[in-house]
């Protein structure tokens, strides 16, 4: 195509509604008609990212592969798509402002007062288009983050009001809201919906498309509604009900034609509907895989979305196991051995989570050695894999106050420590080992069975390591490292080769599992818990 289309997805009526999930599922739609899709999150916080973010505030932070803490709908993003994500693709209003005062510090404004409008308009339009313009990308989305009518939203609705104007046809906007269902009365409400139509048009702005959320099938006649107290066409209201799996919508929203409308609107030719064979593959495989294999999640954090990356991997893996992923969150900070085999006996496999700081970790301990003595299939991640090594010199070794640097400064043992370069660093912020890095796996190891290949790129997100001091200490007592970052010799993955599966990473694999290509280490994992 000539020129990059522009499609804006906004939210109403409340937060939460999916605005991640219809993005992405408008990307594979377009992605599946041959067309060359990417897409963005503006969120109106004032953090630079979420790196720094409590997962409770914001859910988990994920990371891309050039090392930038992104929101988790990037994630979505990813998975749906099977596309690489980077920096560019997650702008904050914190990131928005502080460009702009660089460049006015920097004198770039030639004296200029700087206001909203058109300062901080113009560096959000210049970030909306930055990768249609340097990609060529067929198709950009972007998702606006939080709720029309929040105040710190407007600025990124009067550019979408702008780009709208400016670039014509080649710009369209779906407008995501919820449509109530009031059980006293029996009857589902569009009010909200109409005042969320009308919050928007009074910034300027006039939906394209809606989706309304629904937990109830909506009528013909609710849908022309909408449509006519909302100036948008009949075709162009489109109903997105609960599904029992977020993979569903794609489909759900083919057999409303709303990828139809989106090319009739901007003036696109149809063609034939794409078949996604292997999306339906794998979601049948998902709904007739009935037997369950039950993975424990050893954590601090009871929140589904602080791990959603973790979450969505094992159902991902489990599908092509053909079992159904059956988590139980475990609470890592009310283990204890004298309730750790009550709360772990029936489990089949167990995830030791990834996590900063002291908060539940001595539980991570107990769950780790329970495990490991009990040959239960173990994967630690990250702080997961940090933990299975302190427990080890622990337990193993016979250093009973192995800690890592993190928790004790003074541990006399200190088997993951800080590295050299990042002990003068005081600022929180970014200054990880960030995004995607090499590791070269032993050829004998259970990792290089489950990745068949030497060489992998994983991404990482911590500031402590494997101290290498202890490497051949921790090899001749059953602990191997079969996996080292070849520039840094860092240890990268740390396995006990004696029993079924026992694994942990220092990166994060599940942030590279997608719908279509589940990560390997997840696949056998998923595979050892199901064969004990």
């Amino acid at each position: 195509m000539a020129e990059t289309k522009y499609i804006f997805v906004t939210g109403g009526v409340a937060s939460s509604l999916g605005k991640g999930i219809i993005s992405s599922s408008i990307g594979k739609l377009l992605q599946a008609r041959g067309y060359s899709v990417t897409i963005q999150k503006f969120d109106p916080y004032i953090n630079i990212d979420p790196g720094t973010l409590n997962p409770y505030e914001h859910g988990e932070c994920y990371v891309t592969v050039d090392g930038h803490e992104a929101d988790l709908d990037l994630g979505h993003y990813e998975r749906f798509l099977g596309i690489q994500t980077t920096k560019a693709n997650n702008i904050t209003t914190g990131r928005i402002y502080k460009s702009v005062i660089d460049k006015e510090r920097r004198g770039d404004y030639l004296g200029k007062t700087i206001q909203i409008i058109p300062h901080i308009t113009d560096e959000i339009k210049r970030n909306v288009k930055l990768l249609g313009n340097k990609y060529k990308f067929d198709f950009v989305i972007t998702e606006i983050g939080g709720t029309v009518g929040d105040i710190e939203s407007l600025p990124y609705l009067e550019s979408i009001r702008q780009l709208k104007w400016e670039l014509g046809k080649n710009a369209l906007c779906v407008h995501l809201t919820y449509v109530p269902y009031l059980a006293a009365a029996g009857e589902l409400k569009t009010k909200p919906t109409q005042h969320s139509v009308k919050e928007l048009q009074s910034v300027g702005i006039q939906p394209d498309i809606l989706v309304l959320r629904t937990e109830h099938e909506l009528s013909t006649n609710l849908k022309k509604k909408v449509a006519l107290f909302c100036n948008v066409d009949e075709n162009a209201v489109i109903q997105s009900m609960d599904m029992p799996t977020i993979y569903e919508v794609p489909l759900r929203m083919q057999e409303q034609n709303l990828d139809v409308t989106i090319l009739q609107k901007m003036g696109l030719p149809v063609g034939e509907t794409p078949s996604l064979g292997p999306w339906r593959d794998f979601l049948n495989r998902r709904n007739k895989a009935t037997e369950k294999v039950k993975i424990g999640l050893v954590g601090k954090y009871d929140l589904q979305d602080a791990y959603k990356s973790i979450l969505e991997a094992l159902s991902q893996a489990a599908t092509y196991n053909d079992r159904k992923a059956d988590i139980h969150f475990i609470n890592s900070e009310k283990l204890t051995d004298e309730n750790v085999e009550e709360q772990l006996k029936d489990m089949d496999g167990i995830i030791i989570c990834p996590g900063f700081g002291q908060r539940g970790i001595e539980g991570k301990f107990v769950a780790i050695k329970y495990c490991r003595t009990h040959d239960v299939p173990t994967f630690g991640i990250c702080l997961g894999m940090q933990c299975i090594a302190i427990e080890f010199a622990r337990n193993v070794l016979g250093y009973a106050d192995a800690n890592s640097r993190e928790m004790d400064e003074k541990t006399p043992h200190n088997v993951i420590d800080i590295m050299e370069e990042q002990k003068s660093i005081t600022n929180m912020g970014g200054t990880m080992r960030l995004g995607a890095y090499e590791c070269v796996l032993d050829p004998t190891s259970k990792a290089y069975q489950a990745y068949q290949s030497e060489h992998i790129q994983e991404r990482h997100r911590h500031r402590y390591e494997f101290n290498n001091d202890y490497k051949k200490e921790f090899e001749n007592a059953g602990m191997k490292c079969v996996g080292i970052n070849p520039e840094s010799d860092l240890v990268e993955i740390v396995e006990i080769p004696t029993l079924k599966w026992f694994i942990g990473t220092q990166f994060h694999p599940e942030y590279s599992s997608t719908v279509l290509k589940p990560h390997p280490l997840f696949l056998s994992f998923i595979k050892a818990a199901i064969e004990k």
